[in-house]
């Protein structure tokens, strides 16, 4: 048992509190699910939830190790943030072109760009962080330039 500071209640680590903007997640307890790609599974971390959908947050990772590039792509969001925890990605970014991200590699991609994802590890495991929580994705099929 431990107390939160600035809040008159103690709470065990085993114990979410209900403290209004408050999201804890443990890997141990992690759920997997669909996403906006088949090709990797979501485990959201609560962020959403916790900040009323302004802020969104989650972990990312492979179904398996994938050459195929996946579809052309915006979306309409005000920030997004990846961050790689393990294995690699590329991408390809409209106006930046083909770019390899690694562990401790992030990137910001700006509102709209128009990207791809052209391959990824077996083992690829991405901290992906947005503005707001939900946002549209248009597919975009014209070529990067």
């Amino acid at each position: 048992m431990r107390a939160l500071r600035g809040y008159n209640r103690t709470v065990s680590t085993q114990e979410t509190p209900a403290v209004s903007g408050f999201a804890l997640s443990h890997a141990r307890d992690a759920q997997w699910d669909e996403g906006l790609r088949d090709f990797f599974a979501y485990r959201d971390l609560g962020v959403a939830a916790a900040t009323q959908g302004r802020v969104g947050a989650h972990v990312i990772r492979a179904r398996g190790a994938s050459d195929a590039p996946g579809e052309r792509h915006r979306h309409t969001l005000d920030f997004q943030l990846v961050y790689v925890l393990r294995g690699w990605v590329e991408f390809e970014y409209e106006g930046v072109g083909r770019v390899r991200l690694e562990p401790g590699s992030s990137v910001v991609q700006p509102p709209g760009i128009r990207h791809a994802e052209l391959g990824h590890s077996d083992d690829v495991e991405m901290l992906e962080i947005t503005l707001p929580a939900q946002f549209a994705t248009e597919p975009s099929g014209k070529p990067l330039a």
